[in-house]
């Protein structure tokens, strides 16, 4: 139904304000008492789906990747729709309008979208409000800097949104990847990459400590353009900082081999998608072996099918995330990765 008939009236709008209509429609089918049904749908409960990740028992290995819900106002509604896990953000500690409109665009031939939104969202605070109410769902908190923070100061902002969305997520994690804030890549370099996850780690002991309470899961999510030697210093800059986990792979700044128009291609942002599903994956597998699966790995980058998810499960990711494939394909997709999970167990 979705891809035959939603998805197509969908896609006749602008993508951004497309979000903003879900968004709205999502609300208003759960306010008038559908949640249940789409949950009767779409949710499979199965304890061969469970999963303890990071001492974390999460439902199923399925969630919805940062980007979606940025500002934590529908992780309880999107999880109707299947997810183990929904991720919010990426968080700023100051509210900021992100980059000038438009800055996200379809490219259906190569079942793709490119993204500059520049960590627009509401600012850490008014997500802490959203996130007072109960959850039902694992909640990730995905924390970055704001845009005119250099980046000699930029561990100031991680720590403001660490300790205020402390009480408030299960799990934590470090973006210094996208490629849509001026320098944040720059962060991903071993020494200042180093420091800002050791004074993260270390604040996670002092506050965990504090309020007598176990310290929160903090993982780091990397950039697919990463070389091998980028990927091992990775490697060691995990075991040597002490956090507890990656997310492979944001979105791409690689161009290769599309399908669609040139004035689409040449759309500054990262590309995200189908495109994607091949070098996300080869990350997966490089961090896992080079590593000795020394540390758990969320996968994500063009999961569009069940056989997409269970690839990078088979390459070392201990749970999955979608984002454009939930876009692309719809909901039912998150019941099919269930689905061909428990097929095979």
């Amino acid at each position: 139904m979705y891809k035959l008939l939603i998805r197509p009236l969908l896609f006749l709008l602008d993508p951004e304000k497309v979000h903003h209509i879900s968004f709205k429609l999502i609300k208003f089918v759960s306010g008038i008492g559908l949640a249940g049904f789409f949950q009767s749908i779409y949710f499979i409960e199965d304890q061969r789906l469970e999963r303890e990740v990071f001492g974390i028992k999460f439902k199923n290995p399925v969630g919805l990747a940062a980007g979606f819900d940025k500002d934590a106002r529908l992780y309880n509604e999107l999880s109707n729709f299947g997810f183990g896990f929904i991720e919010i953000g990426t968080l700023t500690p100051k509210p900021q309008a992100g980059n000038p409109k438009k800055r996200l665009f379809r490219l259906k031939a190569d079942q793709a979208i490119i993204n500059r939104m520049g960590f627009n969202n509401k600012g850490v605070l008014a997500a802490v409000e959203n996130l007072k109410k109960k959850h039902k769902v694992i909640i990730g908190g995905n924390i970055g800097k704001n845009k005119n923070t250099p980046n000699e100061l930029a561990t100031k902002d991680y720590l403001i949104c660490f300790e205020a969305l402390f009480d408030h997520v299960d799990y934590f994690v470090v973006n210094v990847s996208s490629p849509n804030t001026p320098g944040l890549r720059e962060l991903q370099d071993k020494e200042p990459l180093t420091k800002l996850l050791k004074a993260l780690k270390m604040e996670n002991h002092k506050y965990a400590q504090n309020k007598q309470l176990a310290e929160k899961p903090i993982l780091l999510k990397i950039a697919p353009d990463l070389t091998d030697a980028q990927l091992m210093d990775i490697i060691q800059i995990i075991k040597e900082s002490q956090i507890d986990g990656v997310i492979a792979t944001n979105t791409t700044i690689a161009r290769e081999n599309l399908k669609s128009d040139d004035f689409l291609v040449e759309e500054k942002g990262g590309l995200s998608g189908k495109p994607l599903t091949r070098r996300s994956t080869e990350v997966i597998r490089f961090l896992s072996e080079k590593s000795g699966k020394a540390f758990p790995i969320i996968g994500v980058g063009g999961i569009h099918s069940a056989e997409d998810a269970l690839e990078k499960l088979d390459a070392g990711a201990d749970l999955i995330q979608l984002w454009t494939g939930f876009v692309y394909e719809g909901p039912a997709l998150v019941k099919r990765i269930n689905k061909a999970i428990l097929d095979q167990s």
